[in-house]
C-alpha cells in the first residue's frame, strides 16, 4: 500500500468514525424515548387509563431520563378504538463537517389498551 492509498483510507476511516461520534448521541435519546413511551404502556396497558394520568407518567419518565431533545408535551396521546396511542414523532438534526449536517426522523408508537 502506497503512502497516498493508506491516506485516502485513513480520510474515509477518519469520515465514518466522526459520524458516528456524532450521530451517537441523537440514537441514545432516541433509545430514552422508546423506553420512556414502552414504560407508559408497560405501566397503563389493561387498566383502563386516563389521559391525564398518561401525561403525568410521561413527564416524570422525562424527567428521569434527561430526555432532552423533545418535549413531553411533544409526545402525542389519541384515543383510538380500544385504547390510547402513545407516539413521538420528531426529527433532530446534527451539524457533521460545515455546513452538511444529518437530519434523523424517529416515529415511534405504541397502543396503551383499555
Amino acid at each position: 500500500m502506497t503512502t497516498l492509498g493508506f491516506a485516502i483510507l485513513a480520510v474515509f476511516i477518519g469520515l465514518f468514525a466522526f459520524a458516528t461520534i456524532r450521530l451517537m448521541p441523537i440514537y441514545l435519546n432516541y433509545m430514552k424515548v422508546v423506553g420512556v413511551i414502552d414504560g407508559v404502556r408497560t405501566e397503563f396497558d389493561g387498566q383502563s387509563p386516563s389521559v391525564p394520568a398518561m401525561r403525568k407518567s410521561i413527564l416524570r419518565r422525562f424527567d428521569v431520563e434527561s430526555v432532552g431533545v423533545i418535549e413531553y408535551r411533544d409526545i402525542k396521546v389519541t384515543p383510538v378504538d380500544g385504547g390510547f396511542e402513545v407516539s413521538a414523532i420528531y426529527d433532530h438534526t446534527s451539524p457533521f463537517i460545515g455546513n452538511i449536517s444529518f437530519t434523523v426522523h424517529f416515529d415511534k408508537s405504541v397502543l396503551v389498551r383499555r
